[in-house]
């Protein structure tokens, strides 16, 4: 069964339906002639109690729009509906407008009107046993009870049973909402993580194609030894670079799962502190002179760390081939709470070399805070310096 647009269109329609059934049941209790009236007015013909229960009606219509002057305008319709003698209909009528001043109204009528309702229902109870004289008395209570506590009690619990609904549905959503944002930090973090990784496997290695390739086109009059030694420096970091981004690319395509105890977590090759030297063998081949020192007592680091730390190297040893003049100075210290890296190289005069976007310092800066650590890019008495000191142990582990 279809309803008519008017009553299917939102809550205006239902209010004035429910209005309209109000006004026509109480029409049939006039008709079928159980008007009951007070002693003192029977006199009064029943078209007189027929405003009141109509205004009690457009209480009930006015339920959502106007729940105060809803209530105000029932509470007077029924007054003058009792001082008139009393209607049945009417008092009817006035327990939905209650019910429903409790589920739409604000908070203080709903208190309001428990106190008020349950006073009177205690009165009425105490005023019968005076008046009876015996405890049958508290029978005049109950018509109060019945048509004034029981549909505010109603109306009060439909109304916490909605709020409550409602905050479980406004915690459902902040969930839903927060659920989505952990979410999306996951793909942002796991893309800058990826973007690091892609970085600093090929910049390396395609750095010092460049570097060759450009010397072997630039440089006039090379020998064939001279020619052989660039294009073996190219086919050496060509080959080097594709295979770190094959085990990449393997990696990002094997299933998740949890990295075995001790294994790279971010899936690159021989990217270790103990794999430095062919690391400064590949930056000297390239025609990077670097100098290493070290200090303190090398140790196994976390695999977060070492792995880091080696990245940081690879990619201060590349800037240096790309922007220097020609020799870095590589410092590896070892310390009983971290490891510190420093990377120094003259600066190349005139700033030529190869153009950067300074995506290899941002990666570099992420790297040492994700582990807590500190680090710090830039000119330095005449000379660019890198550091970073990566923490090999945090505080209560």
């Amino acid at each position: 069964m279809r309803l008519p647009p008017w009553l299917a269109s939102g809550t205006r329609g239902r209010d004035l339906a429910l209005a309209a059934t109000a006004l026509v049941g109480g029409l049939v209790l006039f008709a079928l002639g159980t008007q009951p009236q007070l002693p003192w007015h029977r006199s009064l013909p029943e078209t007189v109690f027929l405003p009141p229960l109509g205004a009690a009606c457009a209480a009930v219509a006015l339920r959502r729009v106007a729940s105060r002057a809803s209530l105000a305008l029932g509470t007077a319709a029924v007054v003058v509906d009792l001082v008139l003698g009393g209607s049945l209909s009417t008092v009817l009528v006035y327990t939905q407008v209650l019910y429903d001043a409790c589920v739409y109204g604000p908070p203080r009528v709903w208190r309001w009107l428990l106190r008020v309702t349950g006073v009177l229902s205690v009165l009425g109870a105490a005023l019968g046993v005076l008046l009876v004289g015996t405890w049958r008395g508290v029978g005049f209570g109950t018509p109060v009870a019945l048509a004034g506590l029981m549909p505010v009690l109603t109306g009060i619990s439909v109304r916490q049973y909605r709020d409550q609904a409602a905050a479980e549905r406004t915690r459902a959503e902040q969930t839903a909402r927060l659920a989505e944002l952990d979410r999306r930090q996951a793909v942002a973090a796991e893309r800058a993580r990826m973007a690091r990784e892609l970085h600093d496997v090929i910049a390396n290695h395609l750095s010092a194609v460049a570097i060759h390739a450009t010397a072997a086109l630039s440089v006039p009059g090379l020998d064939r030894t001279q020619v052989e030694a660039a294009l073996r420096v190219i086919r050496e970091n060509s080959v080097q670079g594709l295979a770190e981004m094959r085990q990449m690319i393997g990696v990002l395509r094997a299933p998740a799962e949890p990295p075995a105890p001790g294994a790279d977590p971010e899936g690159a090759v021989a990217a270790r502190l103990s794999e430095l030297d062919g690391l400064v063998a590949r930056a000297r081949t390239a025609g990077l002179a670097v100098r290493v020192s070290t200090s303190g007592a090398p140790e196994a680091l976390p695999v977060g760390v070492d792995l880091a730390a080696y990245r940081i190297v690879q990619e201060s040893l590349t800037n240096a081939l790309k922007h220097g003049g020609g020799e870095a100075d590589l410092e590896i210290a070892y310390r009983p709470a971290e490891v510190v890296v420093t990377v120094e190289n003259p600066l190349r005069a005139g700033g030529g070399g190869l153009p950067g976007a300074g995506a290899g310092l941002i990666g570099m800066r992420e790297r040492a805070v994700l582990l807590d650590g500190r680090f710090a890019a830039g000119p330095h008495d005449g000379r660019w310096r890198v550091r970073a000191a990566l923490p090999t142990a945090r505080e209560g582990s």
